[in-house]
Formats: C-alpha cells, sequence, structure tokens
C-alpha cells in the first residue's frame, strides 16, 4: 500500500513539472514576436560614403628621417691676434664675404711698412745692377778683362733680380696675414653659438672654433627604408631625370609637405637593420626644415597606373582578415578585401568591386552585415517618424 502511494505521488509530481514547462515555453513563444520586431522599428543608422576608386595612385614608401645640412664650416683663426671686434649676432643669417670678426694687426701692418721699405732700396739696387749690366755689354769685345766684368755684372743684376722677387713675396705674405686679420664667412648658411668676445687673445696653432656656419637651403634629410624596396629604389634612379620625389612632413605643418628629389643610395644594406640607408635634397627658403630635426618622411618611386582604393577609414579588420561595408539601397553589405598597402590617406586594395559600389567611411564600426544603414543627407524613414510623433 506504502509503495503505491510512492508512485502516486511521483506520477502527480512529474505531471505538474510538464505543465509548469508547458507554461513557460507558451509565455516564451508569445514574447518572442515582441522582441524580435523591435530592431525593426529602430532608425537606420546614418553614415558617409565614397565611391570605390580605380586610377593612378602614387607608391608611398613612409619612413622616419632626419634633417642634415649639407655642410658645416667652422670658422678658425689663421693668424694670431687679438679680438678687436665682433662683427655679428648668434644664430644670424650670413652670405658668403660677410665681414664676422676683426683682430688687431698693426703688428702685421708696421713689419709690412718695413718689408716695403727693404723692397724700394732692393729695387734701386737692381735698377743700377742692371744700368751696369748695359754698360759691360757694350764693352765685352775689347779683351779678356772686359768679358770678365760684364759676367759679374750678369751675376749682379740676376741677383738683384731675385732679392728683389723674395722681398715681393714677404710683403705678400704679411699683406696676406693683414687680410687674415679681417675673418669672413666663407659660405651663406646660419651662425652658431659666438664662444668669443672683443679682447680674447686667438692662436692659429691652438685651432679654437671661433664660430659655425651651418648650411640652411639647400638641406639634406637621410632616412633608411626596407630592402624590400631596393628594386623599386633602383628602377626609380636609374630612370634618369631628377630623382624620384620625397615629401617631408614638419611636425609644425604635417599638412603642407615639402617637396625634394633623392639623391643618394647607400651602396650596401645594413644586415643588423635589413634597411638601406637613403639621403634627399630640399629647397629650404622659408628654413621650414631644421638641421637635428626629426621628422616623417614619403618616399614615392613611381605611380601605379590602375590602383583600386579605399578611404583608409573604411578598412575593417575581423577576425577571417580584413574588409569594408558596402551601402547597397538601404543595407551595409559586407565585402572581404586584401590589402596591398597604405598611401596618401587611401588603402590600396584587391577585391571583387563594380565602378558604382559606395563603401561606408564614416560609421562603419555601428553597422552590421546586413543591417539599414542610410546616407547621411538622406534623412533616415525612422527619423521622420520620431519626428512627426514630436509634433
Amino acid at each position: 500500500m506504502a509503495r503505491a502511494g510512492r508512485i502516486f505521488l511521483a506520477l502527480v509530481v512529474a505531471g505538474a513539472g510538464a505543465g509548469g514547462w508547458y507554461w513557460y515555453q507558451q509565455r516564451l513563444d508569445a514574447q518572442a514576436p515582441v522582441q524580435q520586431a523591435r530592431p525593426a522599428g529602430l532608425p537606420p543608422i546614418p553614415v558617409t560614403t565614397e565611391l570605390v576608386q580605380r586610377g593612378p595612385l602614387p607608391i608611398e614608401i613612409m619612413a622616419n628621417g632626419l634633417v642634415v645640412p649639407e655642410a658645416v664650416v667652422t670658422v678658425r683663426p689663421r693668424v694670431d691676434g687679438q679680438v678687436e671686434q665682433v662683427l655679428v649676432e648668434e644664430g644670424q643669417m650670413v652670405e658668403r664675404g660677410d665681414p664676422l670678426f676683426t683682430l688687431d694687426s698693426r703688428m702685421n701692418q708696421a713689419l709690412l711698412a718695413q718689408q716695403e721699405a727693404q723692397l724700394a732700396r732692393d729695387r734701386a739696387l737692381l735698377s743700377r745692377a742692371q744700368s751696369d749690366l748695359v754698360r759691360y755689354q757694350s764693352l765685352r769685345g775689347e779683351g779678356y778683362a772686359a768679358q770678365q766684368r760684364f759676367e759679374q755684372a750678369q751675376a749682379d743684376a740676376a741677383s738683384a733680380a731675385a732679392i728683389v722677387r723674395a722681398d715681393e713675396a714677404i710683403v705678400s705674405q704679411t699683406r696676406l696675414q693683414i687680410e687674415f686679420a679681417s675673418i669672413r664667412a666663407e659660405m651663406s648658411g646660419r651662425l652658431g653659438a659666438l664662444p668669443l668676445r672683443p679682447g680674447n687673445f686667438v692662436r692659429q696653432a691652438e685651432n679654437v672654433g671661433m664660430a659655425t656656419i651651418t648650411r640652411m637651403d639647400p638641406i639634406l634629410v637621410q632616412f633608411s627604408v626596407p630592402e624590400r624596396w631596393l628594386g623599386e629604389i633602383r628602377a626609380a634612379m636609374a630612370a634618369g631625370g631628377e630623382g624620384p620625389v620625397v615629401r617631408a612632413f614638419p611636425a609644425e605643418s604635417p599638412d603642407a609637405p615639402v617637396e625634394g628629389r633623392l639623391v643618394f643610395v647607400d651602396s650596401a644594406v645594413d644586415t643588423q637593420t635589413g634597411t638601406i640607408a637613403l639621403k634627399a635634397r630640399f629647397a629650404n627658403a622659408p628654413v621650414r626644415l631644421w638641421p637635428g630635426q626629426y621628422i616623417r618622411v614619403a618616399l614615392i618611386p613611381r605611380i601605379e597606373p590602375d590602383a583600386l582604393s579605399v578611404p583608409a577609414a573604411a578598412l575593417q579588420v575581423g577576425q577571417d582578415g580584413r574588409f569594408v561595408f558596402l551601402l547597397q539601397g538601404n543595407q551595409a553589405k559586407r565585402r572581404p578585401v586584401e590589402l596591398v598597402r597604405m598611401t596618401a590617406g587611401r588603402a590600396v586594395i584587391r577585391g571583387d568591386f563594380a565602378a558604382t559600389d559606395r563603401v561606408i567611411v564614416e560609421g562603419a564600426q555601428r553597422v552590421a552585415d546586413g543591417g539599414r544603414a542610410v546616407e547621411r543627407s538622406a534623412p533616415a524613414q525612422g527619423s521622420q517618424r520620431i519626428s512627426q510623433a514630436t509634433r
């Protein structure tokens, strides 16, 4: 009897459980249509689009570069003397031949006066020796003594002429030392710091730098690129002309690059880094590039004539690789792509696209494959309904 009671109780509990599950499932089925219908009533996501472009596009090799001057001249004294005047200011732009410093040259000027007097005396002696030579030349046929006197006069005249030439050389040397006392710029450029002031004594043997002049225009940018680009670079250099275009992007105005030309390719690849060193020359009249400055550069070895590209912002990355969203009607459609390279703010891709395909640029992170989307310039239907309901 007890066993029959337990069996009856188990059947009642099972029936109650089955009934409860049936009631719960019916409630879920009744609510399911309501949950699925809610997204359909939301407005489409506003996006901006752009046509997929096919056409010429430059190949850009991006790198970090260092601005270096073509030449730096250290101004050093060529004679000993005390600094009398400093005729320039630190950081000043100078032209070749501009005076920079003057040294005390009074000692050399006094020495020059003495040497010029010596030269005048020796020129007088030369004149007398030449007169004697002419006189004895007319008597040379009158005997042995006359011939001997002629030869002596000839030697005296030659010796006097040599003394005069030596005096002239000494005078020229002293005049040059006086000229060296006025120190001038050997090239055009910008002055650096000036460590010496009037009153300092400088010696040629001490090899002390009085100033530095840095050439600012033109200027060089040195950078390195991976060796896989070596073939493209060599082909561009072999094509002749002025060399491949290089654009430099100064930090203060990256949207207005400076354009130059590639002028140097190193003779060997760096085996430690796998890169090749390059140099580009830039006209730098407004002095936008400063020596020692680190900047971004873009080397353009050639222009690809038929490149398929989309804005870089349209490119998305997923678990299956890169893709873009196309706007077809009012729906976003996912389209897988293969990225070739990035250039000029655009992504060069490979994929199956038509000339009329439009990729979603702004709002691509908010849409899903098959989701509703609308161009920002066109008002969404859901937005119209919301606007009418608020009136």
